[in-house]
C-alpha cells in the first residue's frame, strides 16, 4: 500500500518526447533503410541519376551519393548518420559514397532479424567490429602494390584507377579522356596536398572532347576599362607582378575636411592626388614588369597608362586565383609598389588570351614551379557540367589517394565477395552466436556486386552463383572475379583494369561498420520540447482570434476609462500568488507579462492607436493585477464606448481564458 501511494518523479520536462526499447531501434532502422533506398540505385556504371529540385528552384542532376545526402533534407536524428559518413568518405577519400552508405544499410538490415528475436545490441557489435577487422586485412592482403614502377607504367596504373571512378559518372562515356587529364593534373601539383591548387572552369558550349588541360593557371578575364582592348594580349617569358592594392584614384574614406584660405590652393591637393597614383604607375612600369595582376581594382587611367606602355594589366582577380598564379609563376603579392625587385616576380614560358566559347581566358603556360593546373570543361546544359565537375573531383581524390597509398584492389564487388568468403570460411571456426553474427555481416557484404547487377539489368541470382562459385575454389585464382557490367556475367576485374585504391575499401568498412554499431548502440531517443518563451509566443499568435477552448480556465476581467488614464484589472489565476508575482511591461506589444509560482501569463491592454497615451503602469496586490495607462491627449469621438461594444460582442463574455501556461485579455 505504501509502494502504491509514492508520488511520480517527473525529471524530464512537460512536454519531451521520448522512446526507447527494441520498437525505438526498429524505427531507427527502418528510417536508415529508407534513406538507402534513395541512394542504391546510382550505384555503378549502370547507376540511374536522381534529379534534385530544392525549394530556391535549383536542378541538381547528380548520382553522386555525398552530394544527394547533403541535398537532401533529411530531419530524423538516426538517418543523419548516414549523411555524415558520406561526407567523411567523400572528404576524406572522394569516392565511394554510394558504397558506405548502402553497406551500412544493408548491416543494419541483417541485424533487425536479430534484434527482434531479443538478441542484445551489444552482442552484434562486438561481432561486427570483430568482422569489419577481418575483413580490413584481408583487403590489406589482396592489395596490390604499384610502388617502383617507371613514371609511364605509374602514370597508366593512376589513369586506369581513374577510369573506374569515371565509369559510373554523367562523363562515363568519355572516361579516358578524362582519367588521361586527371592524372596529368594530379602530378602536376607534385607533393602538394591543397586541392585548390587543381582549378576546373566552366564554360557552356561545345562537347565534352572541347575540354583540355592548361600546365598552369588560366581564369577568366576580368572586369576591364576601355584602354584594354589597345593592351597586348601575348608575351613570351615575361615578368609578371601580383599586388594586392588599389591602382585607381579613391574618394576620401573617412569624413575628411580640408579648410582653404586662398582658392589657388585646390588645385594644389587636386595635383597632389594625381601625384599618388602616377607614382605608383610608374614604380609598376620602372620593375620592368610586363603583366601587373591586380586582386584590387586597376581603374581606367591605371588602364590606359598601361596600355601606353605594352603592359598588360587585370584588376579584381579572385584571391584564389591569384595564389594559384603565385604558386605557378614563383611570385609573391606584393602589397606596396615600392622597392619591387625581381626575386618577387613571377615568369612563365607563355602568356596569351584565349577565346574558349563566349568566354576569354588569360592563360599563363610553361610555368617553372609547376604546381598548378587547370581543366577547361566544356559541355552543354549548365546542370551537365556541374556534373561533370563533382565527377572530376571524385576522380582527382581518388588517384591523389592512389599516389600516396600505391596499393590497388580489384573492383566491380570481387573484393567484396572475396571478403564474404573469407568471414563464412572464420565464422565456423567460431563457437555460440556470434558465427551467426559474423555470417550475417558476410551476407551482407554482398549488397555490393548484387546491387550492381540490379542496376544493370542483370539477373543478380544467377550473377552471385556464378561469383560464389569462383571463389570458392580452393586454388584462391577466382579472387579478383566480380560483375562483367558488358556481358552480363562474371569477370576477372584486375586482367579488365576495374581498379580501385584500398583505402576507398578500408575506409568504407570502417565507416559503415561504425555508423551501424551506432546506430545499434541507441536505445533510447529523447526529444526536448521547445524553450517556454517559443511556446509562448506559439501560444499567443495561435489564441489571437480564438474563442474559449476545451479545457480553458476564465478569470474575471475589467476595464474602464476615468478622466485622466485607461484602467485594466484582472483576478490572478489559481497558482499565482501576490508575493511572487514579477511583472514585466511590454509597451511595444501593449501587454503586462505576470510570472509567478512556476507559470507566466500575457495580459493584453488595448488603448487608441493614435499614440495620445503615456507609460503603463501595473501593480498586483490581494490577488489582483491592476493597468494604468495614463493619457496624454483626448481620443474623441467616443472611440472608447465603441470599442466597449465592439469588444463585448466579439466575446460575449466579461472574461479572459487561460490556455495552457498563456492568458491573453
Amino acid at each position: 500500500m505504501a509502494a502504491m501511494m509514492q508520488p511520480q518523479i517527473i525529471l524530464l520536462k512537460e512536454g519531451t518526447d521520448t522512446s526507447q526499447g527494441k520498437a525505438q531501434l526498429i524505427s531507427n532502422i527502418n528510417a536508415c533503410y529508407a534513406v538507402v533506398d534513395v541512394v542504391r540505385t546510382t550505384l555503378g556504371p549502370r547507376g540511374m541519376d536522381k534529379l534534385i529540385h530544392d525549394d530556391k528552384g535549383n536542378t541538381t542532376i547528380s548520382n553522386d551519393g555525398a552530394t544527394i545526402m547533403k541535398i537532401l533534407d533529411i530531419v530524423h536524428p538516426a538517418a543523419k548518420i548516414l549523411v555524415d559518413i558520406a561526407k567523411s568518405q567523400d572528404s576524406e577519400v572522394g569516392d565511394g559514397t554510394t558504397t558506405v552508405v548502402i553497406l551500412a544499410g544493408e548491416f543494419l538490415k541483417e541485424a533487425k532479424p536479430f534484434i527482434e528475436d531479443g538478441v542484445h545490441p551489444q552482442n552484434l557489435i562486438r561481432s561486427y567490429r570483430s568482422a569489419c577487422q577481418l575483413a580490413i586485412e584481408k583487403i590489406k592482403q589482396l592489395a596490390v602494390s604499384i610502388e617502383g614502377k617507371s613514371l609511364e607504367e605509374k602514370k597508366s596504373l593512376l589513369a586506369k584507377c581513374a577510369a573506374t571512378t569515371l565509369s559510373s559518372k554523367l562523363i562515363g562515356g568519355e572516361k579516358e579522356f578524362f582519367a588521361t587529364m586527371v592524372v596529368d593534373a594530379v602530378l602536376a601539383i607534385g607533393d602538394d596536398d591543397r586541392l585548390n591548387l587543381i582549378g576546373i572552369k566552366k564554360v557552356p558550349g561545345g562537347t565534352m572532347r572541347d575540354s583540355f588541360l592548361v600546365n598552369g593557371v588560366a581564369f577568366k578575364k576580368t572586369f576591364s576599362y576601355a584602354g584594354f582592348e589597345q593592351q597586348p594580349k601575348k608575351f613570351l617569358k615575361p615578368k609578371i607582378l601580383l599586388l594586392n592594392i588599389e591602382l585607381e584614384l579613391k574618394s576620401e574614406k573617412e569624413n575628411a575636411e580640408i579648410r582653404l584660405a586662398d582658392p589657388s590652393q585646390y588645385q594644389s591637393i587636386v595635383d597632389a592626388e594625381w601625384n599618388i597614383i602616377y607614382d605608383k604607375l610608374d614604380k609598376c612600369a620602372q620593375s620592368g614588369a610586363k603583366i601587373v595582376l591586380s586582386r584590387l581594382a586597376i581603374g581606367d587611367l591605371g588602364t590606359q597608362y598601361f596600355a601606353d606602355r605594352d603592359i598588360f594589366c587585370a584588376g579584381r582577380v579572385t584571391e584564389e586565383d591569384l595564389r594559384r598564379v603565385a604558386a605557378a609563376t614563383g611570385g609573391t603579392v606584393q602589397t606596396s609598389v615600392n622597392n619591387i625587385i625581381d626575386e618577387v616576380m613571377g615568369t612563365c614560358e607563355v602568356f596569351e588570351e584565349k577565346q574558349v566559347g563566349n568566354e576569354r581566358f588569360n592563360i599563363f603556360s610553361g610555368c617553372p614551379s609547376g604546381q598548378t593546373a587547370t581543366i577547361i570543361l566544356r559541355g552543354g546544359a549548365d546542370q551537365f557540367i556541374e556534373e561533370a565537375e563533382r565527377s572530376l573531383h571524385d576522380a582527382i581524390m581518388i588517384v591523389r589517394r592512389a599516389l600516396k597509398n600505391s596499393t590497388v584492389i580489384a573492383g566491380g564487388g570481387a573484393i567484396d565477395m572475396e571478403i564474404s568468403r573469407h568471414l563464412r570460411q572464420h565464422a565456423r571456426t567460431i563457437a555460440g552466436k556470434s558465427q551467426l553474427f559474423i555470417n550475417s555481416y558476410a551476407k551482407a557484404l554482398e549488397v555490393i556486386p548484387r546491387q550492381l547487377c540490379d542496376n544493370a539489368g542483370f539477373d543478380a541470382t544467377d550473377v552471385l552463383n556464378k561469383l560464389r562459385q569462383k571463389h570458392a575454389l580452393p586454388s584462391g585464382e577466382g579472387a579478383n572475379y566480380g560483375v562483367d557490367i558488358n556481358t552480363g556475367g562474371i569477370a576477372d576485374s584486375f586482367a579488365k583494369f576495374v581498379w580501385e585504391p584500398a583505402v576507398v575499401k578500408i575506409n568504407a568498412m570502417n565507416a559503415a561498420t561504425e555508423a551501424a554499431c551506432l546506430v545499434l548502440s541507441v536505445d533510447e531517443t529523447v526529444k526536448n520540447p521547445k524553450s517556454e518563451s517559443a511556446q509562448g509566443e506559439a501560444a499567443a499568435g495561435a489564441m489571437g482570434g480564438r474563442g474559449r477552448g476545451a479545457g480553458s480556465v476564465a478569470t474575471r476581467f475589467r476595464s474602464t476609462e476615468l478622466p485622466e488614464a485607461y484602467l485594466f484589472v484582472a483576478d490572478l489565476p489559481a497558482g499565482i500568488g501576490s508575493d511572487d508575482v514579477k511583472q514585466e511591461i511590454n509597451e511595444d506589444e501593449r501587454a503586462v507579462e505576470i510570472g509567478g509560482g512556476g507559470r507566466r501569463f500575457k495580459c493584453r491592454f488595448w488603448v487608441p492607436e493614435d499614440g495620445r497615451v503615456g507609460a503603463a503602469r501595473s501593480s498586483v496586490e490581494n490577488g489582483v493585477v491592476t493597468v494604468v495607462v495614463p493619457k496624454v491627449g483626448v481620443s474623441g469621438g467616443g472611440w472608447w464606448e465603441r470599442e466597449q461594444r465592439r469588444r463585448r460582442r466579439r466575446r460575449n463574455v466579461r472574461s479572459i481564458e487561460i490556455s495552457g501556461s498563456d492568458c491573453l485579455i
